[in-house]
């Protein structure tokens, strides 16, 4: 597979932070003034970033995040991936911390800096779908 720089930086970013289980690492990814913009919610500042990561990795045990495919744009400040998330439930979305296997979808869209660093990341997850499964009853 041929990548290019923003995509390697992202793909690091998926396996140093999330499937390392360390959201310290963010430091060494994306810009302090960071935005997320996640399932309705907005994210700004890395450290509330770094808070973000650690509340949902304390929901989700065994976390790991596949990469099903990534683009970038011809001038590599855009970066879009595919992903599968799997894991144990511990309470994700407010759901009895059951211990069952969760399975979620999403696309996530980055702004990648001329240095590299990761600016925001507009993500789109299969959410709703996982709430019907663990039986949580959605407004």
């Amino acid at each position: 597979m041929n990548t290019s720089r923003s995509i390697d930086i992202v793909h690091a970013f998926w396996d140093e932070v999330w499937n390392a289980h360390d959201p310290a690492a963010a430091d060494h990814f994306v810009v302090e003034d960071f935005v997320i913009v996640s399932g309705g919610e907005t994210v700004r500042g890395r450290e509330n970033f770094k808070e973000w990561i650690a509340g949902f990795l304390s929901k989700v045990d065994d976390l790991h995040l596949d990469v099903v495919e990534s683009f970038e744009s011809a001038d590599g400040s855009r970066v879009a991936s595919r992903w599968l998330l799997t894991g144990k439930n511990n309470g994700y979305l407010g759901s009895a911390p059951d211990g069952s296997d969760i399975a979620m979808t999403g696309t996530a869209v980055w702004a990648v800096g001329e240095d590299g660093k990761l600016l925001t990341n507009w993500v789109e997850r299969s959410a709703w779908e996982l709430s019907q499964r663990l039986n949580i009853e959605v407004p």
